[in-house]
This record gives structure tokens, sequence and C-alpha cells, in this order.
């Protein structure tokens, strides 16, 4: 296959498949996040490529490289710093890419932080929604909270260290104090799993244990939204509406703190709240 998705370890370099190590030995070239970091991995196995950076930052232009490369017929291995390309990390452009121009492609199973993290965490495993990083300033942030807030599957989130209590305490005002677990250096040496609630996570997360990547797992919505918050939620807005806040605003701030869609707020208050003049 000239393109193909290669996940590598987590966090122990025993994780990584022999398959990939395969692919990774017949590639023409590899692609991947960090030069410096891949070149470690490359060397632990004994492997020498030529390398390729693609990152966030240049991976759409990458990808016509890329295409070019496997059009010509060459053998280009994609992997990330830890885990599967794609997931939370560059590789999803290259593959929509490919999909695009129609040109053969494969995916190799492997390691990833998710699966792992939703098992050790032991939280509503047989059905789960994958966030991934929580993106935007606060106010996206709360948005898209929002938007998850009635979902009845457990939610999966990733963290980085630096927006860990930041976005626990988000977490914890668009979602409601729920059951979660943090689950850290996943494979690693000190892989842990801390339990509570996204609240007490707030309150309690010592200093020394915020380093490296967090998943963040949480229980879904024990139940759906009922008419008496209906009730609430649409008086709030008729205030909001009647002070003088604009349909954006007043649809935003509702959506995030009570967890419904920004289009049926908008449109009760068009056929509600405003009155031809």
């Amino acid at each position: 296959m000239p393109l193909i998705i290669v996940p590598t370890p987590v966090g122990n370099l025993g994780d990584m498949t022999l398959r990939g190590l395969e692919e990774l030995r017949s590639a023409d070239v590899i692609a991947c996040e960090d030069t410096r970091h891949t070149l470690r991995l490359l060397n632990h196995f004994g492997i020498k490529k030529p390398l390729l950076s693609c990152h966030e930052h240049n991976e759409r232009e990458r990808a016509d490289e890329i295409m070019r490369r496997v059009e010509e017929g060459q053998r280009v291995a994609l992997v990330s710093d830890a885990g599967t390309p794609g997931l939370s990390d560059p590789g999803a452009v290259i593959v929509r890419e490919a999909i695009a121009r129609g040109l053969p492609f494969d995916v190799l199973p492997g390691a990833n932080a998710l699966l792992p993290a939703l098992l050790i965490a032991g939280i509503g495993m047989e059905s789960f929604v994958f966030v991934g990083f929580l993106k935007g300033k606060k106010d996206e942030k709360l948005a898209r909270l929002a938007e998850l807030k009635n979902l009845r599957e457990t939610l999966v989130f990733y963290a980085a260290p630096h927006h860990l209590r930041e976005d626990l305490a988000l977490m914890a005002q668009g979602l409601g104090d729920r059951r979660a677990a943090l689950v850290r250096e996943i494979s690693k040496l000190h892989q842990e799993r801390i339990e509570g609630t996204l609240a007490s996570f707030c309150d309690t997360m010592p200093e020394e244990k915020i380093r490296g990547e967090f998943v963040c797992v949480v229980e879904g919505a024990r139940e759906t939204q009922d008419e008496a918050d209906e009730s609430d939620w649409r008086e709030e807005v008729a205030a909001l509406i009647a002070a003088g806040a604009s349909t954006k605003a007043a649809a935003e701030e509702i959506a995030a703190r009570f967890g419904v869609q920004k289009n049926s707020v908008k449109k009760f208050i068009i056929e509600n709240c405003i009155r031809e003049a």
C-alpha cells in the first residue's frame, strides 16, 4: 500500500507492533509530527529512513507533497508523536485528501490513549463519545459542552497538563458535577487512575500530579432535560431579550447555561420574543 497510517507507542516502546515496524522499514519516506521524536523511535529499532515533517501547522501544504509521492508510487508511512495519527493528532487531512483523490491507503491497528483509558476508568464502557481536546476560547468550550450535556453516552476528553484545571472547571460548569476518572501516563511507568467528580478534581488535584497528558472519562447524562428545565430556560431567555440582549448573545448564554441547542433557543426567540413594530 503506497500510503500507510502507522500507530506508534503512547508510552512503552514495547507497544510498537511488528506490522508497524515492517511498514516503517519498507517505507521510502516517513511523514511525522516531530522529526526529533520520530528519530528517537527509529533509532531504538535500528531503522534509517528519510523524514518529512507533517504537523498541525503545515499539514495542508504537506498533503499535496505526500499525495504527489504516493501518485509516483513511493511508499509513505505516516506517524504522529504517539498513538494513531488522525485521533487528535495530525493525519486526518492526509486521509481525507487520499480519499478525495481516490488513492490507496491503509490504517494499521495499534496504540492509542482512548481505549485503554476508557477501560481503566471503568465508566460506561458499552457506549461512548470521543470528544478529544476542548478547543477555542472559554465561550466556545462552554458551547461545545452544552451540546454534549444531555448525551447518555460516556464522554472521553483529552487534556493537556497546562489546561487541565481550566478544562475540568469548565466541564463541571457545563456538564454538572458528574462522576469521572482521570487517567494519565498511559503505558508508562507512572500510569495512574484518579477517581472522583469533575468539581472535586478542581479542588483536590495536587500540582505534582499534573504531569503528562491526561484522558478524562466522564459519565453520561442520567436523564434528559425535563419540561420544568425547558420552562426555566424559556423564562430566562425571555428576560434576556426584554433586557435588550441580542438573539445571538441570548442564545449562546442559554445554550451554555442549560445545555440546549442554540438553534432551538433562536427559534423560540423568533417565535415568542420578537414582536413586529
